[in-house]
C-alpha cells in the first residue's frame, strides 16, 4: 500500500513532468532573419503557455531554427540533432526542425533522422504552439503569400541591438540561392505596424534597430517604399541608430541613398553583396546587374556618406568561372576596398536554377581562390583600420569585453568592434573613444569624457 509520502512524491513528480512537457529549449544557425524568426517563435509558443529553458535536457520540445544556404550549415545541425535525440533518448522530448532547411527538404527530414518529430518551414510558425498540444509529429511546410506574422510580437532577448523584420521573401531568384524556395515571395509589412513596433523596442530599452529583409531596399507596402519608411523610422524617439540588412545592388535606388545622408540615425555602413567581379560570372548568377552599375553605385553611396563603412559577399568557384573570372574579383575588391567580406566557396544547392549546372573548379581550387581572397581581405581590412588611429569614433557598449578584465565591447557607427576601457561607463551608454591600436577586426582604444 503507497504511503502519504510516496503519494505526495509521486504527485510532486507528476506536477514537475508536467511542466517540463511545457518548457521549449530554441537554438537558432544562420542570418539575422533567422535570429529575428526566433524571437518570433518564442512569441508563439509563449502564447500558447510555453516557456523558455535554458538546457535542452529540462525541455518538453527541443526546436532547433536552421539555415538552408550552405551544404556545411545542413550537415553541422543534422550532427546537432542527432546528439539532441540521442542523449533525449529515455524521455517524453519532442525533438523539431524550423526554418529554411525545414523547408527545403521537406518531409525528407523525417525519414533520413530518425527520433526527429515534426518540421516546421519559414510560414508555418503561426500554428507552432496548436500543433504541440496535439498529439503525433507533424509537417508544416506550406509556403504563404500573404504571411508576415504583423499581428505578433517577438520576445526579444537582453541587450543593446534589436531586429525588426520589415518584409519576407524574395523575388531575385539568383541562380545559387535557394532562398526564393524555403522563404517564398516578397511581401512586406505595413509601416504603421513597423512603427509601432519601434516604439515598442524603444521603450523596451533598446539603442539600435537592424532594419531585416532578403532584399530589405525593396521594400513597399501601399506607397511607402524603402526610403520613405527610412525617414519615418528616423523620427521614432528613444531609438539612436538604425541599421539595414541586407540591400540588393540592382534595387538601390538614389531615393534610398538621400534617406541614408539626410537622416542622422542612419549609421554609415552598407552590406552591398557583389558575389563576383566578373561580368560574365554575374550574367550566369542572375545577379541584375553589372560591375558598371555596381561601380557607380559605390561612388554614389562614397559621394553621398563619404565616411560609409563597406562590406559585402563574395561566392568562388560559381560554375564556369575562369583565372580570370577570380582574378577580376579579386581586383574589384582591391578597388572598391570594403572594409569586411563575408567570402564563401560556392556550394551547390538543391531546387536552385544552377543545380543541375556542371561544376567547373575542384574543390582544391575552390579552396586555393578563398585562402586567397581571406588573406587580401585581412590586409586590406587592416590598412583600412589603421587610418582610425588617434581618432575618435562614438561607440554602442554591447557587452563586457571578452580579453580584457573591466573593459568594455561594443560596435562603432561604422559597424567595427571596439574594445575600451570604458572609465565609468556602463552597457547601453553611447559613449566616444579614442583609438589607440587597430587590426583586421578589431579597434581597440580608451574612453574620453
Amino acid at each position: 500500500m503507497q504511503s502519504a509520502a510516496d503519494k505526495q512524491d509521486a504527485g510532486l513528480s507528476t506536477v514537475a513532468e508536467a511542466s517540463r512537457q511545457r518548457g521549449f529549449y530554441l537554438e537558432t544557425y544562420g542570418c539575422q532573419m533567422n535570429l529575428a524568426d526566433s524571437e518570433l517563435i518564442q512569441g508563439v509558443l509563449e502564447k500558447a503557455g510555453y516557456r523558455p529553458v535554458a538546457d535542452p535536457l529540462d525541455a518538453g520540445v527541443v526546436l532547433l531554427n536552421t539555415c538552408a544556404i550552405r551544404e556545411h550549415a545542413e550537415q553541422r545541425v543534422a550532427q546537432r540533432v542527432r546528439a539532441l535525440i540521442s542523449a533525449s533518448r529515455n524521455s517524453r522530448v519532442r525533438i523539431g526542425l524550423a526554418g529554411c532547411m525545414a523547408q527545403h527538404h521537406r518531409e525528407k527530414l523525417l525519414a533520413a533522422i530518425p527520433g526527429l518529430d515534426f518540421v516546421v518551414g519559414p510560414d508555418g510558425y503561426r500554428g507552432l504552439g496548436e500543433l504541440l498540444n496535439a498529439e503525433g509529429g507533424f509537417a508544416q511546410l506550406r509556403l504563404d503569400r500573404d504571411e508576415t506574422y504583423a499581428d505578433i510580437s517577438p520576445v526579444r532577448g537582453e541587450g543593446t541591438r534589436a531586429w525588426l523584420t520589415i518584409m519576407r521573401g524574395c523575388n531575385r531568384f539568383c541562380a545559387f540561392c535557394v532562398v526564393p524556395y524555403v522563404r517564398g515571395r516578397e511581401r512586406s509589412l505595413p509601416a504603421p505596424v513597423l512603427l509601432n513596433e519601434l516604439r515598442s523596442i524603444a521603450e523596451q530599452g533598446y539603442k539600435e534597430v537592424v532594419l531585416l529583409g532578403q532584399t530589405v531596399n525593396a521594400y513597399e507596402h501601399d506607397g511607402v517604399d524603402f526610403a520613405a519608411l527610412l525617414r519615418m523610422s528616423s523620427t521614432v524617439d528613444g531609438i539612436e541608430r538604425l541599421r539595414f540588412t541586407s540591400p540588393h545592388p540592382a534595387d538601390m535606388s538614389a531615393r534610398d541613398i538621400e534617406a541614408m545622408a539626410d537622416c542622422d540615425k542612419v549609421m554609415p555602413q552598407l552590406h552591398l553583396p557583389l558575389q563576383s567581379g566578373s561580368d560574365r560570372v554575374l550574367k550566369a548568377m542572375d545577379r541584375g546587374h553589372d560591375m558598371e552599375q555596381y561601380l557607380r553605385l559605390v561612388d554614389q553611396v562614397r559621394a553621398a556618406v563619404p565616411d560609409i563603412a563597406l562590406s559585402t559577399d563574395i561566392i568562388v568557384g560559381f560554375p564556369g568561372e575562369g583565372e580570370s573570372d577570380f582574378e577580376a574579383t579579386s581586383a574589384v575588391m582591391d578597388e572598391v576596398g570594403f572594409d569586411h567580406a563575408y567570402m564563401f566557396k560556392y556550394s551547390r544547392r538543391e531546387r536552385t536554377r544552377a543545380e543541375n549546372i556542371e561544376e567547373t573548379v575542384s574543390e582544391e581550387e575552390k579552396s586555393a581562390r578563398l585562402s586567397r581572397l581571406i588573406d587580401e581581405q585581412q590586409v586590406r581590412a587592416g590598412a583600412i583600420n589603421e587610418r582610425m588611429l588617434g581618432q575618435l569614433t562614438q561607440v554602442l557598449a554591447d557587452s563586457p569585453a571578452k580579453k580584457q578584465a573591466g573593459w568594455l565591447a561594443g560596435k562603432n557607427r561604422q559597424y567595427k568592434t571596439v574594445v575600451f576601457d570604458p572609465h565609468g561607463a556602463t552597457v547601453g551608454e553611447l559613449v566616444d573613444v579614442k583609438i589607440e591600436a587597430t587590426g583586421p577586426h578589431t579597434l581597440r582604444g580608451q574612453r574620453v569624457a
